[in-house]
């Protein structure tokens, strides 16, 4: 394994524990400032649908896109913890019988098998609402102007223009297959919006300027469509075992992808372009890019 591989694993390893603590922490029962009382149902539900496993890849991207500019770690940390809060929450809401009708999340029950119905979407709620406390919150130690870029852009990366109005066309593509355009808008929407944030996220977190803000929201938007792609090659040749989560469910219902538009050959290389762009994206930053352009390469080679 080369050293630029290594290191990217082990930073990983070390920003999905740190981030699985944090989370773990902030949803502990001790209620807050301005909190009257932490219901234990809804909490545990809750911490269900975030304290699961999982890679944590877009808590890891900010916080390497905060350290490739000199952000704070203990801040981009925070802010990577409230992006996972929306993550964990848009799973949750996807799970449930109205929308994807999933039984399995990462190998587990989801949150509406394990609990009900009401408290998962109650629990995607509090997740969501949660999510901006955490930025807003005085223990996320930026600026008062990084937090409202922050909360600004996450908002519009999860709302209407975003992952919600992405999965609003997910459900549409089901009852009419998007053209290829309409499949890119989507995926750019659903998937693509909250890690396009991440990567811009670290460089709100470092106070970095406009130029690196936009080449590292490129660098998202490249790594973004990458995820989508490498999961829909996985969706049509992993197991449920391997993915811990059901599979073959796109084509069983008929749903448009860039894969079953194209082809996995077709697929295949379009991953080697995206990975191409995103490392040149990077390359302005040197030896200190390393690690995200290892990130982008994980992205495209993930097998789950």
């Amino acid at each position: 394994m080369d050293t630029a591989a290594g290191q990217f694993q082990e930073r990983m390893r070390r920003a999905a524990a740190d981030v699985e603590a944090l989370l773990a922490g902030l949803l502990s029962d001790d209620t807050r400032a301005c909190e009257v009382v932490r219901p234990p149902y809804l909490l545990a539900a809750m911490r269900h649908g975030v304290l699961n496993g999982g890679k944590r890849l877009r808590p890891f991207l900010v916080v390497e896109s905060a350290a490739l500019l000199g952000g704070v770690r203990d801040a981009s940390l925070r802010v990577g913890a409230a992006l996972e809060c929306v993550h964990c929450y848009s799973l949750v809401h996807d799970d449930l019988p109205s929308m994807d009708d999933d039984d399995l999340r990462r190998g587990k029950p989801t949150v509406h098998v394990a609990f009900d119905e009401a408290t998962a979407i109650l629990a995607g709620d509090a997740l969501q609402t949660y999510a901006f406390d955490l930025i807003a919150s005085p223990e996320t130690q930026l600026p008062d102007k990084a937090k409202t870029e922050l909360v600004l852009a996450l908002a519009q990366a999860a709302g209407l223009g975003g992952m919600v109005g992405g999965q609003v066309l997910d459900l549409a593509a089901e009852k009419k297959t998007p053209d290829e355009q309409g499949i890119i808008t989507l995926q750019a929407m659903k998937t693509g919006a909250l890690i396009r944030f991440a990567c811009e996220a670290g460089a709100i977190v470092a106070g970095a300027g406009q130029e690196d803000r936009l080449r590292l929201r490129s660098f998202g938007e490249r790594i973004g469509l990458a995820f989508q792609l490498a999961d829909d090659l996985l969706d049509l040749t992993a197991d449920t075992q391997t993915m811990g989560k059901a599979t073959g469910k796109d084509a069983a219902r008929g749903k448009g992808t860039l894969v079953a538009l194209h082809g996995q050959v077709w697929a295949e290389a379009a991953l080697s372009r995206l990975v191409q762009e995103a490392e040149e994206l990077l390359m302005p930053y040197g030896d200190r890019g390393a690690v995200l352009v290892e990130t982008a390469r994980f992205v495209a080679n993930r097998r789950n």
